[in-house]
């Protein structure tokens, strides 16, 4: 702010940084900045990014009941905000800012020609369901744009939304390249529904009991928005529904592009017959996660070099490039400890590189801190954050160190994202929490 009155240049440069990538993260910000584009209108064209991901209900030192009184953020404010930016690319919000997108704030996102992303993440309010039925219900439909400019959209653990919304919404996105339908009720018509235009780089599909197996198959190996995917969640809870039995696995392993760098199979039905098929794929993914129905001891093949005596493998062996992979699907029976830290049979050693980080569900993340010393010993650390539990390879003495940052990452550096980012940025505030904590 000192360097406003600076010059006439650092003034120019100073409110395009101010302005440019705005960050509400509670509702008196939200009110300057309303105020400041009013009385300034020319400074609303600047905003390329509107942010509410660290938006805190309960911050600024207020009570609900004066908040409710100072009207500060309301879906009129916020849509009368959103007037004044003509130039905005990206809106991101979520659960706490959900009951302010009206249906008219939700219209006037949807027709924005510059926006390029949006985010509800964990919207899941009944207000916030009504205003997306509004908006795609009989003839208010036929009012949206039949070609949207969205390329990025993220409706991460948004429960509460009908099929509807997804039906109506996907076919009207002919630039898609992120998508991320994490827990929703997103149908097989409404996948099939994306246009062939689309070109998927991102896809979250994790949690979405209204998919079949069949049809999600179908869909990565014949649809034409599929074949340039770099990220790809098919997560499922094993213990609630299933999503991918072993046919389907076999199916899915032999037609994923190579250029997929972040894979998450958890909770589907993998054996044996899996492994070999998983080989391919490990030399360009970066991130793995695995079905349940193996043991450990099953993965050392992906792993390790064949042994000196198996010269015909050990020929045609190149190195794998996973990074993380998360076998949280596994319980502690199919863990052998005695092969863990066996000398031969060992996937911990420096043999293993470039694997830094080995996700654990809770009962073998217990059993490993008893054993905390052994890993310590072995070269790695036991962590957690949230509800999850790593091992990670202690890499501080090692120089020039991989911090983890790869472009399709789009700002995050730790490795298991389970949200998909529509924004170049910092990971922080809401969107953490989901990425990297649940």
């Amino acid at each position: 702010m000192s360097l406003l009155l600076t010059s006439r240049a650092l003034h120019s440069t100073t409110l395009a940084t101010l302005y440019k990538q705005v960050t509400i993260p509670h509702s008196t910000v939200f009110r300057k900045l309303l105020h400041h584009i009013k009385e300034y209108p020319s400074l609303g064209t600047i905003v390329r990014r509107l942010d509410f991901s660290h938006f805190n209900p309960t911050g600024a030192g207020i009570t609900a009941r004066q908040r409710a009184e100072t009207q500060n953020l309301t879906p009129q404010t916020l849509l009368e905000c959103l007037e004044l930016l003509p130039n905005l690319r990206e809106f991101l919000a979520q659960e706490h800012v959900d009951e302010e997108l009206s249906a008219d704030v939700l219209r006037k996102l949807f027709s924005m020609p510059s926006l390029r992303a949006i985010d509800f993440c964990a919207a899941s309010s009944a207000a916030f369901r009504d205003s997306m039925m509004a908006l795609v219900r009989g003839t208010n439909a036929a009012e949206l744009p039949g070609s949207m400019s969205i390329t990025r959209l993220s409706f991460h653990e948004c429960t509460i939304l009908p099929a509807l919304v997804f039906e109506t919404i996907l076919p009207r996105l002919a630039r898609l390249t992120h998508l991320d339908a994490c827990h929703t009720r997103i149908t097989d018509k409404a996948l099939a529904s994306i246009p062939e235009t689309a070109r998927l780089t991102h896809l979250n599909l994790s949690k979405c009991q209204s998919l079949s197996g069949d049809a999600v198959v179908k869909f990565l190996g014949t649809h034409p928005a599929a074949k340039e995917l770099v990220y790809l969640n098919l997560h499922m809870d094993a213990k609630s529904s299933g999503l991918l039995e072993a046919h389907h696995v076999t199916a899915l392993l032999s037609i994923l592009p190579s250029t997929l760098k972040s894979l998450t199979l958890k909770g589907s039905n993998m054996d044996l017959s899996h492994i070999p098929l998983l080989a391919p794929l490990t030399k360009h993914v970066e991130e793995l996660g695995l079905g349940r129905n193996l043991s450990y001891a099953d993965l050392s093949p992906l792993l390790r070099k064949p042994s000196d005596d198996k010269q015909e493998e050990l020929a045609a062996w190149t190195p794998h490039a996973l990074r993380y992979i998360d076998i949280s699907d596994f319980q502690t029976d199919q863990i052998d400890f005695g092969q863990l830290f066996g000398r031969t049979t060992t996937t911990l050693d420096e043999n293993s590189l470039p694997l830094e980080v080995i996700e654990v569900c809770q009962k073998v993340y217990d059993r490993f801190l008893d054993r905390e010393r052994m890993f310590k010993q072995a070269g790695w650390v036991v962590k957690e954050a949230g509800r999850r539990g790593w091992l990670v390879r202690d890499m501080s003495g090692q120089k020039d160190h991989d911090d983890g940052a790869r472009s399709w990452k789009m700002g995050a550096t730790y490795w298991g994202m389970r949200k998909v980012p529509v924004a170049q940025a910092e990971v922080g505030g809401m969107y953490g929490l989901y990425m990297f904590k649940r």
